[in-house]
């Protein structure tokens, strides 16, 4: 199986780019951040002529995310992460798979997520960022209780190596490469999740 994750920043301005992508990868399941378009105007007649199945969690302007599978419509389980009703950003989406699995209900469990970025290290983004990235850690406790195959894909926006980015020093002040970040970027994958770029 071929899983993507894409930041398409701006659907609607990059769809040709974006069915172009699909076309040439023919990912089975894509996953795609940073929308910047509402619900009502994501172009699904687009994706669907394309041979996807979608659902999405758009914000005009701003975030966004979608799950699209080829040949299938993903079954939507949750839009957004829990503990904090407040939060009105579109950074999670969380869906089942249909035909990804051994049988009904054995689908691949997928999220799309967005991370924070968080900067300017020192304000209410990268406090956001930290407590989202707890939200996250959370949730994903909970989830690896079911027992089921799963994904979380996305942009992750964390450099959790200083071998992840050009300089290290140069990237010193950034959000993506602070100390708090890699400890909570840490304890998300230290609860049994596999980072997949560094196992393949």
């Amino acid at each position: 199986m071929k899983l993507a994750t894409f930041n398409i920043n701006g659907i609607r301005a990059r769809l040709p780019r974006l069915l172009e992508w699909l076309e040439r990868e023919q990912p089975e399941i894509a996953c795609l951040q940073e929308l910047k378009c509402a619900d009502e105007a994501l172009p699904v007649a687009d994706i669907e002529a394309a041979g996807y199945g979608a659902v999405w969690h758009g914000q005009k302007g701003f975030n966004g995310v979608a799950i699209l599978a080829r040949g299938s419509t993903p079954h939507l389980r949750r839009v957004g992460l829990p503990g904090d009703p407040d939060d009105t950003h579109s950074r999670y989406i969380e869906a089942e798979v249909p035909g990804s699995g051994a049988g009904a209900g054995d689908g691949l469990v997928v999220a799309s997520l967005y991370l924070p970025n968080g900067n300017p290290v020192g304000t209410y983004k990268f406090s956001y960022k930290l407590a989202w990235m707890e939200r996250l850690r959370q949730h994903a406790a909970e989830l690896l209780k079911e027992e089921r195959a799963m994904v979380l894909a996305g942009d992750w926006n964390v450099l959790p190596e200083d071998r992840d980015v050009f300089s290290a020093r140069a990237a010193a002040n950034d959000a993506l490469i602070q100390p708090e970040t890699r400890a909570a970027w840490r304890r998300i994958l230290y609860q049994g999740w596999t980072e997949a770029l560094r196992a393949l």
